[in-house]
């Protein structure tokens, strides 16, 4: 039985070009970068190529970006660097209700020192209104954190409307584009963006690297301590493989990300279309216009979300959803409940399907057949 993997937006495999790079660099350069002698002039020329890289992708500086493990630390680095470098100039945060657990727990942990956070609605589409983020800016806001699209449901924020509103107030705006980037064009000076989180393995690079972009004259406060790499903003000697192994996977990135978002676009189309011809009920959930495209969440009414899961696995679909099964039970999903409230069906009935590297028109269709049957059989229809 062939498998088939959608669910790219909880990780997607690496790409073999980008591990060509990893293992060329482990093998011709294991220096550290911050040594001065031949070795670590090598591996250093190797980390500011891929920083230079990284910053042309968004139209950022080189100096502007920052390696971090991730899109999480780059997530936390970004909230608790500006609250404790801007404490002074106040202590209110504003985010959304549908942010990404990085950012919202620790939001949650700002809260238990004090500092007050601001959790926007969304609306049903899940997506957050520029005026509800007006009327809360206070002159203590020191942190706009508003993620650039939802990884559960797609839908894409009014990031430039936001950038233009703060462009009159001192907050910070801080984005998690973890799942726009490689997909988005991304320009932070046009967006007015001074924060940025990215991570490698959403856009098939390596586990374990991703950056925060940081718009000079942006205070932070470290997180990490020892050495003075990243210029004194993030100690710990640099993951140069890995580092080479982020900047491979955003070339490629680049040079095919139209090609990708119009595939995935189609691939939607596909699903959606073949639901429709099996006379499957179903719902999107989010916006389809304004949204990633290769994030696509669907309701299914009468379905029961851990029930669709396990047949989706024994078909050799593997698939996700925004709620996670632990035990037997189930945690409703914080974005939909968000969206539609704690009483909806939908929290309970949802499916997300992602799209990505390896994925084929044939695959795709497969998906959509077999979802159509368990539906069926879940409904007894």
């Amino acid at each position: 039985m062939e498998r088939i993997y959608v669910d790219h937006a909880a990780t997607s495999p690496m790409d073999p070009r980008v591990i060509e790079r990893i293992t060329s660099t482990m093998q011709a350069a294991f220096g550290n970068p911050s040594s001065i002698h031949a070795f670590g002039r090598e591996a250093r020329h190797l980390v500011d190529e891929a920083r230079n890289t990284l910053a042309k992708a968004i139209g950022a500086e080189a100096n502007e970006i920052i390696f971090t493990s991730g899109g999480t630390e780059a997530d936390n680095y970004a909230i608790l660097g500006v609250a404790e470098a801007n404490q002074k100039n106040g202590r209110h945060i504003i985010t959304t209700q549908i942010e990404h657990h990085a950012v919202l727990h620790t939001c949650e942990q700002l809260e238990k020192k004090g500092y007050d956070i601001t959790y926007l609605p969304v609306d049903e589409q899940g997506c957050v209104s520029v005026q509800a983020v007006a009327d809360a800016l206070r002159d203590d806001t020191i942190l706009v954190t508003i993620m650039f699209g939802n990884n559960e449901v797609g839908t894409l924020q009014p990031i430039k409307e936001i950038g233009e509103l703060l462009k009159n107030h001192s907050a910070v705006f801080h984005t998690d584009a973890v799942q726009a980037f490689g997909l988005i064009d991304i320009d932070v000076k046009a967006l007015n963006i001074d924060l940025l989180s990215v991570s490698a393995h959403k856009i098939n690079g390596p586990k374990g690297i991703g950056f925060l972009f940081a718009k000079k004259g942006v205070k932070l406060a470290p997180l990490i301590f020892g050495g003075e790499q990243e210029r004194k903003r993030r100690a710990g000697t640099e993951n140069v493989a890995a580092i080479t192994g982020f900047e491979e996977a955003v070339k490629i990135a680049i040079v095919e990300r139209e090609q990708k978002a119009n595939r995935y676009n189609h691939y939607k189309e596909i699903i959606l279309s073949s639901l429709k011809k099996a006379e499957i009920n179903f719902s999107p959930n989010g916006s389809l216009e304004k949204s990633l495209p290769h994030v696509l969440n669907l309701s299914f009414p009468g379905t029961d979300v851990e029930a669709m899961l396990v047949n989706l696995d024994l078909a050799g679909i593997a698939a996700s959803s925004g709620s996670a099964c632990t035990a037997g039970s189930i945690e409703p999903s914080h974005v939909l409940v968000a969206m539609f409230g704690h009483e909806s069906d939908r929290i309970r009935n949802s499916i997300r399907f992602s799209f990505g590297l390896g994925n084929t028109e044939e695959q795709i269709e497969k998906v959509a057949e077999s979802t159509a049957k368990i539906v069926k059989r879940l409904t007894n229809r």
